[in-house]
């Protein structure tokens, strides 16, 4: 079995002694053990719990520090901050902690997962020990084989087996501390992936390719769906565009400072939530009104919205796929987009009144300098007498 997989195994039968200590402790939750009587399993729980007098059985066990000083017939299933072992246990340990000591006698194996481990002199491990720490320290006797993964391994006391140990460092062992032999692994460090340029070059293109049509769809959407909107946000940019880059740039340093000042305020929070989702949608929507933006300035002359929309579409997405430039690219992109649109939202304001129309006094008639002629009567002419006839 490969130190990989017991390490697994260490780690899986710590994990689940944890939970079990933790979900079953609940049981006894006295911080000092009474003696028990029968050979079942028994259970404690609390901050601090020391088992001082002896247990016939097995002993589970979790809370902030947990001492074993009496004596268990069975095994310690143990989980907490702190883990001591200072009595006799006729059974295996298996511990999880953040320091582990272990100063009393254990007939069988040890199984330990923990930041430091110390089997101090007067501490003993009947057989194996198996252990996962950054630190390890063995001044007393372990009787067969030690298997462990640690950064810091230090063997004062006597291994009746072998010691195989996964390190970066070269463990201190005193002399003839070891019976059998010393094993040391070093763990495997990452294959590291070198890429192509030409991978590299493919990577970019493709990414590209797919901007161009994820982005060109929305930007041709955006063209065919509001129209007018983008035609008149960005009319804002067309006359003044100096104007609407100065208010994006100070909207952006102020809004989310507001908006973190009312969070604060809890009584705000609400407001402040709705703010937000404002000022991501108008955040978002920069990219569709810089893309009109540029079709219009691009396209001179009347053109179809979905025509301006998706040729500065295109520019803008080939610049924000540019490295490098495309930071500047956001900035600006952002900048001028929330200028245009906080200057059409004020423009349509509710606040904004539309100025009185003063009542324009009717104009008199002028009259005529020269009285008007009187039209000229038909005169008639007498036509002359009728001969009389002879």
């Amino acid at each position: 079995m490969t130190i990989r997989s017991r390490t697994l195994r260490l780690a899986a039968a710590t994990a689940v002694a944890a939970f079990a200590a933790l979900a079953l402790g609940g049981a006894a939750a006295s911080t000092s053990a009474q003696p028990a009587s029968g050979g079942g399993p028994h259970f404690y729980s609390g901050v601090t719990v020391d088992v001082a007098d002896s247990v016939d059985g097995d002993v589970y066990a979790a809370g902030q520090s947990v001492t074993i000083s009496g004596d268990v017939t069975g095994d310690v299933i143990a989980a907490a901050q702190t883990i001591t072992i200072s009595g006799h246990v006729d059974g295996n340990v298996r511990l999880a902690g953040q320091d582990v000591t272990i100063s009393g006698d254990v007939a069988r194996s040890g199984t330990v997962f923990a930041s430091t481990l110390v089997v101090d002199g007067q501490g003993a491990v009947g057989t194996d020990l198996v252990a996962a720490a950054g630190t390890i320290r063995i001044a007393g006797d372990v009787g067969r084989d030690v298997l462990a993964s640690v950064s810091d391994l230090r063997i004062d006391g006597s291994v009746g087996g072998d010691v195989t140990y996964s390190s970066q460092n070269i463990a201190h062992i005193s002399d003839g501390a070891v019976s059998g032999a010393v094993q040391h692994i070093e763990p495997q460090q990452p294959n590291r992936v070198e890429i192509s340029p030409w991978a590299a070059v493919i990577g970019w293109f493709v990414g590209l390719l797919y901007a161009l049509v994820a982005l060109s769809l929305i930007t041709v959407a955006a063209g065919l769906l509001v129209p007018r909107v983008l035609q008149r946000v960005t009319d804002q940019l067309l006359p003044s565009p100096w104007r609407a880059l100065l208010v994006g740039f100070i909207a952006a340093l102020v809004v989310p400072f507001a908006v973190l000042f009312l969070l604060i305020t809890i009584v705000g929070a609400p407001l402040a939530l709705a703010v937000l989702l404002i000022w991501i949608v108008l955040t978002l929507a920069t990219f569709l009104v810089s893309a009109h933006y540029l079709g219009r300035l691009v396209l001179r002359g009347s053109h179809h919205p979905v025509l301006q929309s998706f040729v500065g579409g295109l520019i803008l997405i080939v610049g924000l796929q540019i490295p490098l430039l495309n930071i500047l690219v956001w900035l600006a992109m952002v900048f001028f987009g929330l200028g245009a649109e906080l200057l059409e939202l004020n423009r349509h304001a509710p606040w904004r009144m539309a100025p009185a129309q003063q009542a324009v006094p009717p104009i008199p008639p002028v009259p005529d300098a020269v009285p008007p002629v009187p039209a000229a009567q038909p005169v008639g002419i007498a036509e002359p007498p009728q001969q009389q006839q002879q």
